[in-house]
């Protein structure tokens, strides 16, 4: 079923951009309300998690560190899709091939932990993939590609969190360091939801709905971990 469901978030997100074309204020507000859910889940279940038991903090602190600095350069060429910030340049019809390289390995990242944790970051990285499908998939139109083209990429995409997912739990390293790998993609998810959430808006004026979008995400993630 975590399979089933990781996929159909990213056709998901890909339909609406395909068939109802949301409006770019609802994106953001989804995005905001994924990046607070996000941040939330890893600070309230993941962090406590890793600095328990018979781990050096030192060395969960430092791979954390190392997960934010992985992050960074896997967004020098995804150039921002992870939190919805892809910039388009007219029509271009050639593949982003590094951009599309670095967000399957995001996507792939994020299901390393997610057989080891509960539903609630299994339902964080659902409503994080539905935007950044939705970006992906608006940048792939824009390019001109054919719609089945489109589909068999956002398909690949797709299959790369199951396919983390199947490498952890059928592959004993990531079971045996479970904790340091988790560590590490603490460190990508607070990088990539702390941008979404501290971004500074248009004229950096205060936004209600953003505001409540990210106020909603902490309080669901109070009321369900």
């Amino acid at each position: 079923m975590t399979y089933i469901l990781l996929l159909l978030s990213v056709l998901l997100g890909a339909f609406l951009v395909i068939f109802i074309k949301l409006p770019k204020k609802i994106v953001r507000l989804l995005l905001a309300f994924s990046g607070s859910y996000l941040l939330s889940i890893t600070i309230l279940h993941l962090m406590p998690e890793v600095f328990t038991g018979d781990n050096d903090s030192k060395t969960i602190g430092l791979l954390i560190l190392i997960g934010i600095v992985l992050q960074s350069v896997l967004e020098s060429f995804s150039k921002g899709a992870e939190h919805g910030h892809i910039h388009i340049h007219g029509n271009e019809n050639k593949f982003p091939l590094l951009l599309f390289i670095s967000l399957c390995i995001h996507a792939f990242s994020e299901g390393l932990p997610i057989e080891h944790a509960n539903d609630n970051l299994l339902w964080a990285i659902i409503v994080h993939k539905i935007p950044i499908a939705i970006v992906l998939t608006t940048y792939l139109m824009h390019s001109n590609f054919a719609k089945k083209t489109i589909f068999i990429y956002i398909l690949v995409f797709g299959l790369m969190s199951p396919l983390g997912v199947l490498v952890a739990d059928k592959i004993d390293f990531f079971s045996i360091y479970n904790r340091e790998i988790t560590a590490i993609i603490i460190g990508v998810f607070l990088h990539i939801s702390t941008i979404i959430l501290f971004e500074g808006s248009e004229n950096h004026s205060f936004n209600i709905k953003k505001f409540l979008a990210i106020i909603l995400g902490i309080v669901l993630t109070i009321l369900t971990v």
